[in-house]
């Protein structure tokens, strides 16, 4: 619906710069320009201001850039609704998913109780993971998606919606494939002594909270970086591109090309599950119940 080349105009004027957009897309600082360049030819607009230091956004651009988000987020909905019209004989559960929030762990439900859903299909809706938008994202179950599933151990979170556990997930840590710990099968804390250890900043999850004070209290050796409340693609970006190591879990182990997940002699986990409304409607609440059900007997 909408055109692409949006995609790469955001993430340029995020990151200011051609070639750190690039990294953020995995394509080339080249093919950026030209999508740019061809965006820019398309609208008859100068979007940018080019400078040796990097790019700025035009008047123009400013005020393509507060509405491109909304165009391709009513875009996405448009495309959902008319999925829906197409298949108006079904009944349809919309799945969201994303790169750190993936539906597959979904899926492997709905094939274990779908029986009990004989009239209704699945629709995988994709959104970004994009950490200032994530809670506007966690805010539309009920109305964008029926369920998101993934990691959900955030106060910010659990405000937002009702949280079904199904399991937990390894922490681990991430490096570069150059970093001198990229080669070791299996860490031990002290490997991490002086490193400087990326996490999610205190106060949002009780998880990450309870290991850092471990860290802080027994290994002050290890060095603590915040990063943002919540993960996007930039976090594993700057791992990538520094010595630090990352704070991740094992179903994150394929997010970068350029990162090794190594696990570590630790106890440390966060729980998954299934996230939806507050105000769930009735056949959402069924699947849930089902879901319930099938936990039990496991």
């Amino acid at each position: 619906m909408y055109n692409h080349m949006l995609d790469t105009f955001i993430s340029v004027a995020d990151c200011k710069s051609f070639t750190k957009a690039a990294e953020v897309l995995f394509i080339s600082p080249t093919a950026v320009m030209k999508q740019i360049n061809s965006l820019e030819n398309h609208l008859d607009l100068k979007l940018f201001d080019r400078t040796p230091t990097g790019v700025r956004l035009t008047a123009a651009g400013k005020i393509i850039y507060q509405d491109a988000k909304f165009m391709i987020d009513y875009s996405k909905k448009v495309i959902i609704s008319a999925n829906a019209a197409a298949h108006n004989y079904d009944n349809i559960f919309c799945v969201g998913t994303s790169l750190l929030n993936p539906a597959k762990p979904f899926m492997d439900l709905w094939y274990r109780v779908n029986k009990k859903f004989p009239d209704f299909k699945l629709h995988l809706a994709p959104f970004e993971d994009n950490h200032e938008g994530i809670l506007s994202e966690i805010e539309k179950l009920g109305e964008k998606f029926d369920f998101l599933i993934g990691v959900c151990d955030s106060k910010a979170w659990l405000s937002l919606c009702n949280f079904l556990p199904l399991g937990r997930y390894k922490k681990m840590v991430a490096v570069s494939r150059e970093h001198t710990l990229a080669q070791k099968k299996l860490l031990k804390v002290q490997d991490l002594y002086g490193e400087t250890l990326m996490m999610v900043k205190r106060g949002d999850s009780g998880a990450n909270d309870f290991l850092r004070n471990d860290l802080e209290r027994n290994h002050p050796q290890i060095h603590i970086e915040d990063t943002q409340m919540f993960y996007d693609l930039s976090v594993f970006n700057r791992c990538a591109e520094t010595d630090n190591v990352l704070l991740t879990i094992e179903c994150w182990k394929d997010v970068h090309p350029g990162l090794v997940t190594i696990p570590v002699e630790w106890d440390y986990s966060i729980p998954y599950g299934l996230l939806y409304s507050l105000n769930a409607d009735d056949d959402v609440l069924k699947f849930v119940d089902a879901v319930k059900n099938m936990l039990i007997l496991c």
